[in-house]
């Protein structure tokens, strides 16, 4: 399962911390560490992108809301605008994760071009 981002859904700590303790007390030390002080395991939990907004993790996630539900297609990677300033900001946040997810999606452009 791949995050309109390019996030993987299967090696996501807050996707997987539901059926995880140890991952759901990792990512409350997570995010006490960054100031969240009430953080608690209830918190983390996604379905991914295509799942229930009500449980989507980044339910107002500007990707997600033109990739699956604008234009319906199953990641930004397959968008005629790819890359937009979306992508670039969200690849140029500090995140490593979020810089692997586009990088993700970079390459899946270059695979269905080859093929």
């Amino acid at each position: 399962m791949i995050a309109a981002c390019g996030i993987d859904c299967s090696v996501c700590d807050i996707h997987l911390a539901p059926s995880n303790p140890e991952i759901a007390e990792k990512m409350v030390k997570i995010f006490v560490n960054m100031g969240h002080k009430d953080a608690k395991p209830e918190w983390f939990h996604c379905e991914g992108c295509s799942g229930d907004r009500n449980t989507h993790w980044s339910s107002n996630c500007e990707m997600m809301l033109c990739c699956f539900d604008k234009k319906h297609l199953q990641n930004c990677s397959q968008c005629d605008e790819f890359m937009c300033d979306k992508i670039e900001k969200f690849a140029n946040d500090g995140f490593k994760h979020h810089q692997e997810g586009v990088e993700r999606l970079k390459k899946m452009v270059i695979d269905r071009g080859t093929k």
